[in-house]
């Protein structure tokens, strides 16, 4: 690796450790934790992930989508608590590398990716309008002051127009991390008032220690602890493996699911026992990474130990810069991030890919991730099993006294229903053939239904002859007491 590759690797680093410290400290206080839990699960599992992880580039910490549900755990039942289930939670997602389940990832079709994608862009954009509000001595919260706004969004200005202008001149520097320089130059050097990252909370502090979860061993602290870490494992890996596969497709390589599922819940172990919060990967400062030219695992690297000396060293200066340059740079992440494009194919795709690309972003933004691709996908599916039940025909062929039916398409559970009313048992020849040569049986439901329409015709005194099944479905017929007259034509094996 030459000092090109490793300059631009730890700028990328650096620049996605920056955005990661507003980010995770924001996250830190929606799950009413210390900010420096945050830091501290965002510096442990961004260094083991980068290092032992199945996708180079990408950026993992502590994510807003885990502590809203850390949240409730930590207010009911206390912080120690927090971190026996990101214990469990770590162990749940090892289980769920070593059985391999992360190929499964593949089986999310490309509208739900779609929906995933907006929906994540909306929620990053949405989540910075926080910087740009007051909380108030009662809790409530107020829109700053009219000046403050005014300034804040000049140097927001100042982040976007050099973010987006600077690749255009050269992209031998970091764009963001320029846009971040830029906005807090301005401030210092005309001496202007506004939020800065130390304005949210302190971020120095020491090097994190070893702390078993304070918690009894018991039974009644497993009822606890097994539902929300179940919840906070599937919501980690669903957002992981997914920007896994989006980063997949900006960079065309292949990652390595079920060990980047691996990696982060070794991470999340590790954390948990270092008083971290919990996390996974986060779409929007792995999008900067990238977008600063971070393609190895150094650039990982480089933010998991730029953001420890923050923590140890550099608080002073990282608590100076202004927050409305990280918050610019996440406004350019999330217009990057949105597929405008699928914008524009909206009424040239299918029908039902729109819905559920729609269905999916609005889930994601209004409850979680997990719950938007698990709906998803449910949705997806149903929409395909009934478009390809709907392709299922029968060609009628009647000659010298017999009927033959000549399926074409596939038997399953969707399509039985139509596949029964193609029959008329009281009304055929004594000898009715089913033939199967250019039809599929795909599973148990259909078999089923063959039975069913063969007793039919035998409670009417006639036989129904079947022919070309394949050998599987031939055998599995033929336990059923001679019920179905059946002649084996083998031509395929689905079953």
């Amino acid at each position: 690796m030459n000092i090109r590759i490793v300059r631009s690797e730890v700028l990328a680093g650096l620049t996605a450790a920056l955005s990661l410290v507003p980010e995770v400290v924001g996250f830190s206080l929606v799950a009413h934790v210390n900010p420096l839990n945050g830091l501290y699960a965002a510096f442990i599992l961004c260094l083991i992930a980068a290092i032992f992880g199945g996708r180079p580039g990408m950026i993992s910490g502590a994510a807003g989508s885990m502590a809203v549900v850390s949240a409730a755990l930590v207010v009911q039942h206390g912080i120690e608590y927090l971190f026996a289930t990101i214990l469990l939670t770590g162990i749940l997602q090892l289980l769920f590398a070593a059985f391999r389940f992360g190929k499964l990832i593949r089986m999310v079709p490309h509208s739900v990716m779609l929906g995933f994608v907006n929906g994540l862009a909306i929620i990053i954009a949405s989540a910075q309008f926080q910087h740009l509000r007051e909380r108030m001595p009662d809790g409530s919260q107020h829109w700053l002051p009219m000046s403050s706004l005014i300034t804040m969004f000049g140097l927001i200005a100042v982040t976007v127009v050099v973010t987006v202008l600077l690749p255009k001149l050269t992209k031998a520097f970091p764009s963001a991390l320029a846009g971040i320089l830029a906005a807090t130059v301005c401030v210092l050097a005309f001496g202007i008032h506004t939020r800065t990252v130390g304005d949210l909370a302190s971020i120095h502090g020491t090097l994190p220690r070893f702390h078993l979860p304070v918690v009894p061993y018991t039974m009644a602290t497993l009822r606890i602890t097994l539902p929300y870490a179940f919840v906070l494992a599937t919501i980690g890996l669903v957002e992981t493996l997914l920007t896994l596969n989006l980063i997949d497709e900006i960079t065309d390589t292949v990652g390595e699911p079920n060990r980047e599922s691996m990696a982060q819940g070794l991470g999340n172990i590790v954390g948990s026992l270092f008083t971290g919060m919990g996390g996974c990967a986060m779409i929007g400062q792995s999008m900067i990474n990238l977008n600063s030219g971070g393609r190895r695992r150094l650039s990982g690297i480089a933010a998991g130990c730029l953001l420890l000396s923050f923590i140890l060293a550099g608080s002073r200066l990282i608590e100076r810069i202004p927050l409305a340059a990280l918050v610019g740079v996440m406004f350019v992440v999330s217009a990057e991030t949105f597929n405008w494009k699928s914008l524009q194919n909206f009424f040239r795709i299918p029908k039902h890919d729109t819905a559920v690309m729609v269905i999916v972003t609005l889930i994601t933004v209004l409850t979680n991730l997990a719950t938007a691709v698990v709906a998803g996908i449910v949705i997806a599916a149903l929409v395909f099993a009934w478009d390809h039940a709907q392709q299922l025909e029968a060609d009628i062929v009647e000659e010298n006294d017999t009927k033959t039916y000549r399926l074409r398409g596939s038997l399953f559970f969707a399509s039985t229903a139509q596949f029964t009313a193609f029959f008329s048992p009281k009304t055929d020849p004594i000898d009715t053939y089913l033939d199967f040569d250019h039809a599929r049986i795909m599973d148990s439901s259909a078999l089923e239904a063959i039975e069913s329409l063969a007793k039919r015709y035998r409670d009417v005194g006639k036989m129904l002859h079947v022919h070309g099944l394949s050998e599987s479905c031939d055998r599995l017929l033929r336990r059923k007491d001679g019920e179905v007259n059946i002649s084996p034509m083998p031509a395929y094996d689905e079953v």
